[in-house]
């Protein structure tokens, strides 16, 4: 168990049922942190409450969580959302740029990928990491103290895919910034880590199966099945990665242990990618 009590969180992309988000926010809560959850919207189905729901959960079992909603892809979303937090608990001691673009539209060859699916891509995956960074950044320089911040990358940002160009584009370009950013906010103490997680049993599943499906007639649930199947079947340790694969990696990253780390990019992949 790590330590995080009394730290405060901010954990974007945290409003799906089985998301990493979600996951990554229940875990450091349960470490004792205090979380700012945010997504694009709540996130609300007909039997899943959204990110007010990520928020319940965690102040009924005894934590403290507030939601906040916004475009991370916007400036002034995020200084929204970076003002409502600061506003809320004082300060932001962690940030994990957890927020993604909705998978499906761009997993297509280049010759066929829209301009418009291009950017929305580029534009929550890595703008938006940027605008966070930069925003969450500026007030922990200012406040002092050192901080933690965690991109979420992928392993298709160490090796690129086909059909998986403007995703592998972006995660290859987080792992960038990460870099970057680390070598500049070391002076302050501020820690910068990716994680690059393999394929993982989430929601985003079901939009990569509803385009990479065989026009056999195999409907998107059967495909996700087979890619789930094929992933068990394949990786060196016997299964799909889950999302408390990624959370277990980022409370790790968050807490004191891991104060000497710094511009790193970790698999979550279960020996599937090693490089």
């Amino acid at each position: 168990m790590y330590e995080l009590s009394g730290r405060i969180a901010l954990v974007t992309g945290a409003g799906g049922r089985a998301g990493i988000g979600r996951a990554i926010a229940l875990r450091l809560a349960s470490e004792g942190a205090l979380l700012a959850v945010c997504d694009l919207h709540n996130n609300g189905t007909a039997d899943w409450g959204g990110l007010p729901q990520v928020a319940t959960e965690i102040n009924t079992e005894g934590g403290q969580a507030v939601g906040f909603t916004g475009d991370v892809s916007e400036t002034s979303d995020v200084a929204s959302i970076v003002d409502g937090v600061i506003s809320e608990f004082g300060r932001i001691d962690i940030l994990v740029n957890n927020a993604g673009a909705p998978a499906g539209p761009d997993r297509v060859p280049v010759v066929e990928l829209p301009e418009a699916v291009w950017d929305d891509v580029i534009n929550i995956n890595l703008k938006g990491t940027f605008l966070m960074s930069k925003a969450v950044s500026r007030h922990m320089i200012h406040r002092g103290g050192g901080g933690k911040i965690i991109n979420m990358s992928s392993v298709a940002g160490k090796q690129g895919t086909a059909r998986y160009a403007a995703y592998c584009s972006s995660k290859f370009g987080v792992i960038g910034f990460t870099q970057s950013l680390a070598l500049e906010l070391a002076e302050h103490n501020i820690t910068v880590n990716a994680i690059c997680p393999g394929l993982t049993q989430t929601e985003r599943l079901f939009g990569m199966a509803s385009t990479l499906k065989p026009n056999d007639g195999t409907s998107t649930e059967q495909w996700r099945d087979v890619m789930v199947e094929r992933e068990n079947a394949s990786n060196p340790l016997g299964r799909i990665g889950q999302a408390k694969d990624v959370s277990d990696i980022a409370a790790f990253l968050s807490s004191s242990e891991s104060d000497y780390l710094t511009g790193l990019a970790i698999n979550v992949a279960g020996g599937s990618h090693m490089g």
